[in-house]
């Protein structure tokens, strides 16, 4: 109301209202909006140095119906249609265009649930711009996947929900954000455990069943999500070792304009924290679930797996609660079954020699009972298998998860000039010469 209407810098009438988020919509065809909007966004990345920016709610501004109440199923009529916001994409691309070209280090992220054709293609090559899409299905599958029985749960529908992007685009994964924390909702570590959390997260306490499953698929969930849910992973305000409870603002009743009144919470500030602490007490269970988080962390900085262009799912069973991909070089074995555990499973992999173990989630340093040996070794052998050209045995303990890495043996160089000789009277028998590494397959295409 500026200049006395309701569009001075929005849309007016009915169009200018967000009929569910009780805010105004802007007019993106408006000279004095790009103007403000693109000064904006450049605004914090040269005087606060900000890294980039998530982009919220995109699905809502592309579409004129928002995406309230529409099942997208991929058909190119639903993206390019009179449905369509073309001013609000032109702006995406403007904006996009401009961060890149004054920052080119700086990264757009933007939280599309609508599968946007060309959203992560540069707007040179005719795209919208942006470095990766948010991928907000899997935190809502989880939750969906948490309240089923643990017999219910579908390893084929686990993947198709990580896998589910386009080619090539770049996703940021995450298990849970402020959509599934907010009042009205539970964590992941909250909808596993419950109440047990106040009573028994305690190391000097005795666990119970709810807590050791809990523990158990929090780290598996996270370790899945990260391992083929895209190019990114994003933790969210606790999730890196399972906060309890939710997160609630202090807030009054809220009256829609429709006359739905939302009931408040008295302004209350009870839940409007996070206890960081929890993670970094050595005498709770949190501490152990957020060291996996670390060492996760880890082995995706020393493998770099998240950026490889070789990923292959070669096994999905529905029966034994096992998948079982490769991504890199490294072979990632999830047993989801509460009670089975395998000996001599065989496994299919891509590339000939020796694997070992390189992250456990039933480490007792991450809170799990230490049923695998870290210093076994794995040798492929030859022989097709879950359409693999080679495979190797390993024990996959129930409700948990394995990472296991080819080991390059190569010879130790020293000031980066001179091998290091081995003395006649240690050398070993001579040996079988090695079959050299083969290249990468190519992948099997993701479910698009």
């Amino acid at each position: 109301m500026f200049d006395g209407t309701d569009g001075h810098y929005f849309h007016t009438g009915s169009r200018g209202h967000h009929s569910v988020w009780d805010s105004r919509l802007f007019n993106y065809g408006s000279w004095e909006v790009l103007r403000y909007l693109l000064s904006n966004a450049r605004w914090w990345l040269e005087e606060y140095k900000f890294d980039g920016y998530r982009f919220d709610g995109v699905t809502s501004m592309m579409y004129i119906h928002h995406g309230l109440q529409v099942g997208f199923t991929g058909n190119y009529n639903e993206y390019f249609g009179y449905a369509t916001d073309v001013d609000a994409v032109v702006y995406l691309m403007l904006v996009n265009d401009m961060i890149h070209g004054l920052y080119p280090e700086a990264v757009t992220i933007g939280e599309d649930v609508s599968g946007m054709p060309t959203f992560c293609i540069p707007v040179q090559d005719g795209g919208v711009g942006f470095d990766y899409r948010l991928h907000m299905a899997i935190a809502d599958k989880w939750i969906e996947i948490l309240k089923k029985r643990d017999e219910d749960w579908k390893m084929g529908e686990i993947v198709h929900t990580l896998t589910n992007r386009r080619w090539m685009e770049k996703c940021v994964a995450y298990a849970e954000s402020h959509d599934q924390a907010l009042v009205g909702d539970k964590t992941i570590a909250f909808w596993l455990m419950d109440k047990d959390m106040y009573e028994f997260m305690a190391l000097d306490r005795p666990s119970t069943a709810l807590i050791d499953r809990g523990i158990a698929l929090h780290k598996m969930i996270r370790l899945v999500t990260m391992g083929l849910g895209g190019e990114g992973y994003l933790n969210f305000m606790g999730n890196e070792f399972g906060h309890p409870e939710w997160i609630d603002f202090p807030r009054g009743d809220q009256r829609l304009p429709n006359g739905v009144v939302i009931p408040g919470n008295g302004y209350s500030y009870d839940k409007c924290r996070r206890r960081f602490d929890l993670g970094d007490a050595d005498y709770l269970r949190y501490r152990g679930m957020q060291e996996f988080d670390q060492a996760m962390q880890h082995v995706e900085e020393k493998y770099g797996f998240m950026t490889s262009e070789h990923t292959y799912i070669s096994r999905k069973d529905e029966k034994d609660r096992v998948i079982v991909f490769e991504r890199g070089n490294l072979v990632f074995v999830f047993n989801f079954h509460w009670n089975n555990s395998y000996f001599d499973y065989r496994v299919g992999c891509a590339k000939p020699g020796k694997y070992k173990i390189v992250l456990d989630s039933d480490d007792p340093l991450f809170g799990g009972f230490g049923r695998l040996d870290h210093n076994a070794e794995y040798f492929s052998f030859e022989g097709w298998y879950d359409d693999r050209p080679r495979s190797f045995m390993v024990y996959a303990p129930n409700r948990a998860a394995v990472v296991y890495a080819l080991v390059e043996d190569e010879p130790k160089v020293v000031n980066d000039l001179e091998l290091v000789e081995i003395p006649e009277t240690v050398k070993p028998a001579a040996a079988e010469p090695v079959k050299e590494s083969e290249p990468d397959e190519e992948s099997e295409p993701l479910d698009s």
